[in-house]
């Protein structure tokens, strides 16, 4: 039978996510939904996610798009519009969910990571917005601001080979001086990259369009449902961060405990009805 892990009580920790009010100012229809699990099961070779990721990218390759017409969708304009307002060439540096509409457009599919970056690349073809996993196992918080330009920010890949992002573009941080993306979400760095043995879990779901509310609400609802499968019940948490409540603090547990998929499902489906 197979297992999942799930969580007892144990030791917890805070981990706070905040906005600077820098950001509001740039992108004022900004919303962001945020997922935090304490512990999660990222389970290789998962047929129902590949499965689900070629959905999403045959849904793609048959809606007609043509690669010069992806940055005229409503979400990726307006993405390409911020990134223009805090300096970044949108053409050089598209944002995540532009480089995977992109990719989908001109090679037919996407590379298969593992089985978390799978579902959350499938979810972002889906609304065409970023979508992010980040491994906070070792991270004490993220502050999402304009860069000073002395940050520390290590490509994925790299061994010690730090960059410094450019003044003034916005970065998610960390209070130790480290940058953990570059320009937004164009890219993460290699501290917080979703691995096979990845435990404490943040995603993080970003819009700034008009409608971006409506869009990012029912993105977080649908991917904390399909996460279940790989954490244990009650170890995600959900919250929403937008101009009038730009910081969120979650509450992450350690300690854990197997327990049987089968009988999780069977939990969860007796919730649902």
């Amino acid at each position: 039978m197979k297992q999942l892990r799930n969580k007892q009580a144990g030791s917890s920790r805070e981990f706070k996510v905040e906005f600077s009010e820098d950001v509001f100012t740039i992108a004022p229809h900004l919303h962001v939904g945020l997922i935090a699990s304490s512990y999660v099961t990222n389970l290789d070779k998962d047929t129902e996610v590949d499965a689900l990721l070629t959905h999403m990218e045959q849904e793609i390759m048959n809606s007609g798009l043509q690669k010069d017409s992806v940055s005229e969708l409503p979400t990726i304009a307006a993405w390409r519009k911020i990134y223009s307002q805090f300096g970044v060439k949108p053409a050089r540096y598209p944002c995540a969910a532009e480089s995977l509409i992109r990719r989908v457009i001109e090679q037919g599919s996407l590379a298969r990571i593992n089985t978390l970056v799978n579902l959350c690349n499938a979810i972002s073809l889906k609304c065409r917005t970023p979508i992010a996993s980040c491994d906070i196992s070792d991270v004490q918080e993220l502050v999402i601001r304009r860069a000073a330009g002395n940050e520390r920010f290590l490509p994925i890949g790299k061994v010690d080979e730090y960059e410094s992002p450019s003044p003034g573009e916005i970065i998610y941080a960390d209070h130790s001086g480290k940058a953990h993306s570059r320009r937004w979400n164009w890219r993460q760095s290699d501290n917080i990259k979703t691995t096979s043995e990845s435990s404490q879990m943040l995603f993080t779901i970003e819009a700034v369009h008009k409608e971006a509310k409506v869009l990012v609400e029912a993105t977080t609802f649908l991917l904390n449902e399909l996460l279940q499968p790989f954490t244990g019940v009650g170890t995600c948490e959900w919250a929403f961060i937008h101009r009038d409540s730009p910081v969120h603090t979650f509450q992450l547990h350690s300690g854990e405990v197997l327990t049987d998929r089968d009988e999780y499902n069977g939990a969860s489906k007796e919730r649902n009805h």
